[in-house]
């Protein structure tokens, strides 16, 4: 039998929250997990969530979409590019990001949300 899921980020099944920043998660019963990430203007993942994974640079992959704001990315190898509504990145482990701008990034993330800034 073929059942469904239908979830809303207004009741997330945890959140983890962080200096400029904020992730929801919405779990589902094949261990599938959906994150929304919020990060506000001044957010630097080297900055505010590094402490908290304990790395040099931000070891979850991620494949997400934007919804807004714009999203700076520096790949290890020192590529750079900024993400903005609209766009879907795939990202491997080995990167910072930093919000630009004044606006709140808002992205949903289908890989890298599971563990993201969760506390060891």
């Amino acid at each position: 039998m073929t059942t469904f899921d239908h979830r809303d980020f207004d009741k997330p099944d945890e959140v983890r929250e962080f200096d400029y920043g904020r992730v929801e998660l919405l779990r589902f019963d094949d261990a599938r997990e959906v994150g929304r990430l919020t990060l506000k203007p001044g957010w630097r993942w080297s900055t505010h969530v590094k402490p908290i994974a304990g790395t040099d640079l931000c070891q979850a992959p991620h494949f997400q979409y934007h919804v807004s704001g714009t999203l700076r990315v520096r790949m290890a190898d020192g590529t750079e590019f900024d993400a903005t509504p609209g766009q879907v990145t795939s990202l491997p482990e080995g990167h910072d990001a930093w919000v630009v701008g004044d606006e709140d990034v808002v992205v949903v993330d289908w890989w890298g949300a599971t563990h993201y800034a969760e506390r060891q």
